[in-house]
């Protein structure tokens, strides 16, 4: 008990101490005279400062734009991924176009009516026609935007297709995808996670009749020109399925099935053609030889982009789009997952 008070008594002297240390602080600086007061030159140096960053800050975005340019993806390799780059470009010059015009007005006028000796602030009350400009426009703009983005929405989301699009299931799980071809007669086979045993890893139910020639590659082939209608399912957590070429991507939800439609536009062998794609292969390949590494080759890939956990990027899939001729041989080497599964009882 009496260790207690002791510490009590010294905790209590302590602050009694920095109090009149505060104290003596405070009555010191109110005798003292007030240098902080900003002076003239001082608002006359910072309207510089300001000026100069200003310029700084215009001067290295269009640096970052020329230097980073490269890095950007190619081509769409989707019908509806063209619309979708269209409704960006549109956004971003909207946005640059603004950012150009309004940034430099904006330094330029801070430095400009800094505050000087001579200088009178003048006060507007309001102007009915600027308000009316400033207000209008920018509303318009953002009205027909908004309008655009929903039309390419809902093209994305519900196309209108003349034939029955190629049904595969994406099935994510920590940290890997599964791919699952419907087969000859395009119906997947029921699925749930309750039927997942052994070798059957999807869960399948086998006694489904359209579960019988369902087929499970190493990675995804599509052919060109053909929709391919992708139906996601996830195993343990939120992942999200990402074709970044295709401008595509859905979240995969423990629970639910989510689905995502695109129509292919160009095969994998015509994009490693592009001049844009053939610049970033020699530039990652430049790069890699420097560290020993074999040489890079450009394909589509199927991505996760959640971060899922320790290994998400770890979740990648090789995406292949090829001719019908080169799908369809393609599909004649395959072996479907009741085979698959009779082979390993």
């Amino acid at each position: 008990m009496t260790g207690l008070l002791t510490a009590l008594i010294i905790i209590l002297a302590v602050l009694t101490i920095l109090q009149i240390i505060r104290i003596y602080e405070l009555s010191g600086d109110l005798n003292k005279e007030k240098s902080y007061m900003t002076t003239y030159e001082d608002n006359n140096r910072q309207g510089f400062y300001l000026l100069l960053f200003g310029i700084a800050i215009v001067v290295s975005l269009i640096w970052m734009m020329i230097a980073w340019d490269e890095i950007l993806l190619p081509q769409s390799a989707s019908e509806h991924g063209v619309e979708t780059d269209a409704l960006m470009s549109i956004s971003m010059g909207l946005i640059l176009v603004v950012y150009f015009i309004m940034t430099p007005i904006l330094f330029w006028f801070s430095f400009k009516y800094r505050g000087l000796k001579d200088t009178k602030a003048t006060y507007y009350e309001h102007n009915n026609k600027l308000e009316l400009i400033w207000t209008s426009v920018p509303t318009v703009v953002l009205a027909v935007v908004i309008i655009y983005g929903l039309t390419v929405w809902s093209n994305t989301m519900s196309p209108e297709n003349e034939e029955d699009p190629m049904r595969i299931e994406v099935y994510a799980q920590q940290y890997k995808w599964t791919a699952r071809y419907a087969g000859s007669d395009n119906n997947l086979g029921y699925a749930n996670v309750r039927l997942i045993e052994g070798a059957n890893v999807l869960g399948l139910d086998m006694e489904d009749i359209n579960s019988q020639d369902d087929f499970s590659p190493m990675e995804i082939h599509i052919p060109v020109g053909q929709p391919v209608l992708f139906t996601f399912r996830s195993q343990d957590v939120i992942h999200s399925a990402y074709f970044p070429h295709f401008r595509a991507q859905m979240n995969c939800v423990p629970g639910m099935t989510t689905s995502f439609q695109f129509t292919p536009t160009i095969t994998t062998a015509d994009m490693r053609k592009d001049p844009d794609v053939i610049g970033k292969v020699e530039r990652i390949n430049a790069i890699r030889a420097e560290a020993g590494n074999e040489p890079y080759e450009y394909d589509y890939l199927l991505l996760c982009n959640k971060i899922c956990g320790s290994a998400h990027y770890n979740m990648q899939m090789n995406v292949i789009v090829e001719t019908q001729a080169d799908y369809d041989a393609w599909v004649l080497e395959q072996q479907s997952i009741s085979q698959t599964l009779a082979a390993n009882n």
